[in-house]
C-alpha cells in the first residue's frame, strides 16, 4: 500500500474516533480549558501521533497527516451544513438550567455543572438569587447565559477584565 494512503486512512480513523469520543464525553469537556484539559489534549495528541503516521516520521508524512485532518475537517463542516442528521449528531444544543427561578437538577447533574459554577455565572451577570433568573442556558460553547426578568438590567454579559495599575510620579 502507498505509505501516504496509509497515513490518510490512519488519520481518518483517528479523526473519526476523536469526534465520537468528544461527542460521547460531553460538550463541557473542551469548552473552557483548564490545566487538566490542556494536559489531556497534549497527551491525546502525543498518543495518536504514531497511530496516524505509523513508522513514517518524515516531514512529508507529518504534512500528509495534517493535510488529511484539514481536509476532513473542511469536508465535515460542509456535510454538517448540508445534512441535518449529521449536524444533529455532531453539534450540541443549548440546555436550559434554570427556568423562572426553578433549577433543573437532573440537567445540572447530567452536564456536570456544580452549584459553584452556576452561582459564579449568575454573579458575573449581576444576579444574586436563583429566583431572579428567568432563564439560565448552558450554551454550546460551554458558557452559561443568564436572563433575568428585570427590565432595568441592561447588562447582558459580563466579561472579566484585569485591572491595570497605573504608576503616578510624585503622588
Amino acid at each position: 500500500m502507498n505509505p501516504y494512503l496509509d497515513i490518510a486512512l490512519r488519520s481518518l480513523a483517528v479523526y473519526t474516533f476523536m469526534l465520537i469520543a468528544i461527542r460521547l464525553t460531553g460538550k463541557k469537556e473542551f469548552s473552557q480549558l483548564n490545566t487538566i484539559d490542556v494536559v489531556l489534549i497534549l497527551l491525546i495528541s502525543n498518543a495518536v501521533q504514531n497511530a496516524m503516521v505509523g513508522n513514517n516520521t518524515s516531514l512529508l508524512g507529518g504534512l500528509a497527516a495534517a493535510a488529511v485532518l484539514f481536509i476532513l475537517n473542511y469536508g465535515l463542516k460542509k456535510l454538517m451544513f448540508k445534512s441535518k442528521g449529521v449536524r444533529e449528531f455532531i453539534s450540541q444544543h443549548p440546555e436550559i438550567l434554570i427556568h423562572d427561578g426553578k433549577l433543573d437538577f437532573n440537567k445540572l447533574s447530567h452536564l456536570g455543572i456544580s452549584d459553584d459554577e452556576l452561582k459564579e455565572a449568575m454573579r458575573e451577570h449581576g444576579v444574586e438569587h436563583y429566583k431572579d433568573v428567568k432563564l439560565a442556558i448552558f450554551e454550546v460553547d460551554g458558557n452559561i447565559s443568564i436572563i433575568t426578568g428585570d427590565k432595568a438590567l441592561k447588562q447582558t454579559h459580563y466579561k472579566r477584565k484585569k485591572a491595570h495599575k497605573t504608576l503616578t510620579v510624585g503622588g
